[in-house]
């Protein structure tokens, strides 16, 4: 018969479960996860051209409520990647091309505003600035239905994921987290920085070109959403 286990394995395997159930992500994960989250997050896309545009024509306060917005959209998708909603969607063919078509509409839509003289981009503080809600409900919706933003959560985040290392949502929560966070520290500091050259904006014809070069950008983004994932 063999003789049970001794004391100290007990111990041993009690220490881990301790330690794995208060760092359900190991350090040298986070620390790769981390660095592959920067290299997305600092790459040019919709979200940081959208604070751009806010921060540059409306001010800082729209430009903020636009970085508040990502985060926003950020935590709509880690709530459908932990009920599973983001797989059921992915693996769709047509519910992932119908969010893509939606987005590109959404973002065209947004770019044709540009070019519209006094429309919702104009500059300065008067009734044609963007406001808070405005800047932050469009930067959740810009967000929300970027297909490449549910392919980062269900092809990036899975690698980063051992299922033996503890629960599998304490884990999804933390690397959220650590994306939302890498996210403002990034987009933050342009939102404020925007504010610096508005006094050289201030021309009605420099504000005309900034609106209808970042509407010719987004419709951009559209056209390039609708071959990616339509062709």
């Amino acid at each position: 018969m063999r003789p049970p286990p001794a004391p100290h394995v007990f111990l041993a395997a009690g220490h881990r479960a301790m330690i794995q159930a208060a760092m359900p992500v190991e350090p040298t994960t986070l620390a790769a996860f981390s660095l592959a989250v920067l290299a997305v997050v600092i790459s040019p896309g919709p979200d940081t051209l959208l604070i751009l545009r806010y921060a540059l024509t409306s001010g800082q306060r729209a430009g903020f409520a636009a970085v508040a917005g990502v985060q926003i959209g950020l935590v709509v998708h880690t709530t459908l990647a932990i009920t599973g909603l983001s797989v059921l969607i992915a693996s769709s063919p047509t519910l992932f091309k119908g969010v893509a078509v939606i987005g590109a509409a959404y973002l065209a839509w947004l770019g044709v505003q540009g070019f519209r003289d006094g429309g919702a981009f104009g500059l300065g503080s008067g009734p044609q600035a963007v406001g808070v809600s405005k800047a932050c409900r469009d930067a959740v919706v810009t967000n929300v239905l970027n297909p490449k933003v549910i392919l980062l959560f269900l092809a990036l985040f899975p690698n980063f994921v051992v299922v033996g290392r503890g629960d599998v949502t304490a884990q999804l929560l933390i690397l959220s987290a650590t994306l939302i966070v890498i996210n403002i520290a990034w987009q933050a500091p342009l939102a404020w920085a925007a504010e610096s050259v508005r006094r050289w904006l201030g021309k009605p014809s420099v504000g005309r070109a900034v609106s209808r070069g970042t509407g010719a950008i987004l419709i951009g983004f559209a056209l390039l959403m609708l071959y990616e994932h339509l062709t």
